[in-house]
């Protein structure tokens, strides 16, 4: 089994808004296992490896799978998010998986899926563990 995850680095954050790419972007990977511990263990191998410049990865979010293609699932989210080019950026260090994030396509789609279950829904302003479900629900979907 294998798990879809979402992670977040201050550093990284920081770094993106610096040169322009923005502050909203987040870490999209894969790792064997199907629990928590699996999860994080992948966070502590991002930290160990100085994962995209950074060692200061936090989980967000994580959701057990049967099987996905990696390849495909990021296809699919460069769809709705733009993936950071680790060949453009060097700062990356060869990391796939960055996203960089529209809040704005984040609240639009929370938005929709809210009026499909409340008709009086109201915008609501997006926060971390939204983005992540935001990934993971378009990567797989």
């Amino acid at each position: 089994m294998t798990i879809i995850y979402v992670a977040v680095s201050k550093e990284t954050q920081r770094w993106a808004s610096d040169v322009g790419l923005t502050k909203h972007v987040y870490k999209l990977g894969f790792a064997e296992g199907a629990d928590k511990k699996a999860a994080e263990a992948a966070i502590a191998a991002l930290n160990a490896s100085n994962h995209a410049g950074a060692a200061d990865w936090k989980l967000i979010k994580f959701q057990p799978v049967e099987s996905v293609d990696e390849d495909a699932a990021y296809q699919r989210l460069a769809k709705r998010a733009r993936m950071a080019d680790p060949g453009y950026y060097p700062h990356l260090k060869g990391a796939r998986g960055v996203f960089k994030i529209k809040p704005a396509d984040v609240e639009a789609q929370m938005l929709v899926r809210r009026a499909m279950n409340d008709p009086d829904a109201k915008p609501a302003k997006s926060k971390a563990l939204d983005v992540a479900e935001f990934l993971i629900r378009n990567a797989l979907a």
